[in-house]
């Protein structure tokens, strides 16, 4: 925290965006460290703080969100491909992998931030254009995945490949924020549209033979108001009979990823019940021994997604009659909230 005057000073001093917050950068840390920066100065400089007297610290107050407003603009970087420029503004996500970025225009980009993990980035284009490719045949199955429209292609050693995405961006969150709103976990109505969307694009992949391999709570993106569920994250995919190309720590991985061992389709539908294990309330006992049904420790001895698709269904139908359309918001994003 700094003192009114420190602030004051630090702010005086600047000459250039560069003097508080250092050097352009897209490097997701050091901009959240000058994020965290200018808070802090703002925080003791903001005339609700100082009072209507402090005319120095409205005058530095200003400037300061001006020198800020200007470094943010100067972060901004060009990446080019064979058929088009796209000018990387604002972080907007961070994945084990890479970090996805708004641009200035109707595009996101997904940088890998390693160029030893470019590899990656390959095996998502690979799957993203396979999984377009089928949604052309089943255009029922295009909103639950990403739409790739541009990359980098192969790149000099020592660069970072990148995919140029449609973004999913306003209204969309991830079930890792919808966990940390519901930290005793969601009503069963409520999860059980997420979850029969989530199915539906785990077995639209597993019909083309791909195996996701990252099903988790930061890989599922849903839309609240709209009850729109897209799977990202699709850079460890492999066809079924494979090994992944990598894993995440942040994953607990069912028994044959642990072994090293080749993952199948059975290995999507045990993550993807993991998931449901974590997001449901304690006392949503049906659905969690449904859940808990799916994980098997054989791979053998687990459903197909496609099969559990109507074994789900008739379970809720069983726990709540006719389906009716349940309005979901997280409480930061309620009316007035």
């Amino acid at each position: 925290m700094f003192t009114r005057q420190e602030a004051l000073d630090q702010v005086e001093r600047a000459t250039s965006p560069t003097d508080l917050f250092g050097p352009p950068t897209t490097d997701a840390d050091l901009r959240k460290e000058a994020q965290r920066r200018y808070r802090g100065l703002a925080a003791v400089l903001h005339p609700d703080v100082v009072g209507p007297a402090d005319v120095r610290a409205h005058a530095a107050s200003a400037e300061l969100t001006r020198l800020h407003h200007e470094w943010r603009q100067a972060t901004s970087v060009e990446l080019r491909t064979a058929t088009g420029t796209y000018r990387v503004g604002a972080p907007h996500a961070v994945g084990s992998v890479a970090n996805v970025y708004r641009t200035d225009g109707p595009r996101v980009v997904k940088v890998v931030r390693n160029a030893a993990l470019n590899p990656l980035l390959h095996a998502e284009w690979q799957a993203l254009r396979e999984l377009r490719k089928f949604t052309n045949r089943e255009p029922w199955l295009r909103p639950y995945y990403p739409r790739i429209t541009d990359c980098s292609g192969d790149v000099a050693r020592g660069d970072r490949a990148f995919t140029v995405l449609e973004p999913l961006v306003d209204g969309f969150v991830t079930l890792a924020e919808v966990k940390r709103a519901f930290p005793n976990g969601l009503d069963g109505r409520d999860y059980a549209w997420m979850h029969r969307r989530l199915l539906r694009a785990v077995a639209g992949a597993h019909r083309i033979g791909l195996v996701h391999g990252a099903i988790s709570a930061d890989n599922v993106l849903i839309h609240p108001e709209q009850h729109g569920v897209v799977l990202v994250g699709w850079s460890f995919a492999v066809e079924t009979g494979q090994r992944l190309l990598a894993t995440s720590k942040a994953i607990d991985y069912p028994p044959e990823v642990r072994d090293g061992s080749p993952v199948t389709t059975a290995t999507d539908v045990h993550m993807a019940h993991a998931l449901m294990l974590e997001l449901l309330g304690r006392d949503e006992t049906r659905q969690r021994a449904f859940a808990t049904g799916c994980m098997q420790d054989n791979p053998t001895r687990r459903p197909d997604a496609v099969d559990l698709m109507g074994e789900y269904d008739e379970l809720l139908d069983e726990l709540h009659g006719a389906r009716v359309f349940r309005p979901f918001a997280l409480p930061h994003l309620k009316a007035g909230a």
